[in-house]
């Protein structure tokens, strides 16, 4: 199977974050993508896109966030970009030190880290990069 490409673009807003599961239930239909692997799929990009609207972004509605997720016979390989000022991703909080445990944010990188085959930050923190092998 040759890869294929998919895109969607968003404004930062909450609503426009809605918009992913969407995309990863087409994406799902169009390939067949097997279930397990379309669930951590819409984990990992609901969770790498709030990141970018919110904290990226600043849910500056003048900036987007674009989102790409390739799909190769033995991987899915997605990348979430924004337009902010970008972060070290070194610097985020344990969500598992008791001191963090009950915040409400702070989960999005760990969840993202601990659900990918391989995870790669560039352009400053402002693009993410995470792998999946697909199941099956």
């Amino acid at each position: 199977m040759a890869h294929k490409t998919f895109q969607l673009s968003l404004k930062s807003t909450y609503e426009e974050s809605e918009r992913v599961p969407d995309f990863v239930v087409d994406i799902q239909e169009k390939i067949d993508l097997e279930e397990e692997t379309t669930a951590n799929l819409m984990l990992l990009l609901s969770e790498a896109a709030t990141n970018a609207i919110v904290h990226g972004n600043k849910l500056d509605e003048s900036k987007s966030v674009t989102i790409e997720v390739v799909i190769e016979k033995d991987k899915v390989i997605s990348s979430v970009q924004d337009e902010g000022e970008g972060f070290e991703p070194q610097n985020t909080k344990d969500p598992l030190n008791e001191e963090n445990l009950m915040k409400t944010s702070g989960r999005g990188v760990f969840l993202i880290n601990e659900i990918s085959d391989s995870v790669a930050y560039s352009d400053n923190g402002r693009r993410i990069e995470f792998t999946l092998l697909r199941a099956g």
